[in-house]
């Protein structure tokens, strides 16, 4: 079993910097991606950014040039710095590990972040 436990979100105004820790633990197998996921009130969770074992990175178009995902292999954690935040990054941040062999969707989530951007 594998835990992810997200740590750093909080409530900042438009412009600021954040950035998200995620902590593994468990039984984890070395080739994954380890991503973050968003979900805002109404809206369907999206996939913000994810990062390979070999460090590959994905971004989400919105968060383009303003998020860098990057990780410590050593300490099985990932991060999120978020820079440049708009009212509209507002919404409860996941922590995700998928495991590619067996698909696209991932395997374990973390309990969630909640990020507030006011104007």
């Amino acid at each position: 079993q594998v835990q992810l436990v997200e740590s750093g979100g909080g409530l900042v105004q438009a412009g600021s910097s954040l950035r998200l820790s995620c902590a593994a633990s468990g039984s984890i197998f070395s080739i994954n991606v380890m991503g973050w996921y968003r979900q805002a009130p109404g809206k369907q969770r999206e996939r913000v950014a994810s990062i390979t074992f070999f460090k590959t990175t994905n971004y989400a178009d919105s968060v383009k040039g303003r998020f860098t995902i990057s990780r410590d292999n050593a300490k099985n954690t990932v991060y999120l710095q978020m820079n440049s935040l708009k009212p509209e990054d507002t919404a409860v941040y996941y922590c995700a590990l998928t495991y590619p062999r067996q698909g696209d969707s991932p395997s374990y989530w973390g309990q969630g972040t909640q990020v507030t951007v006011s104007s």
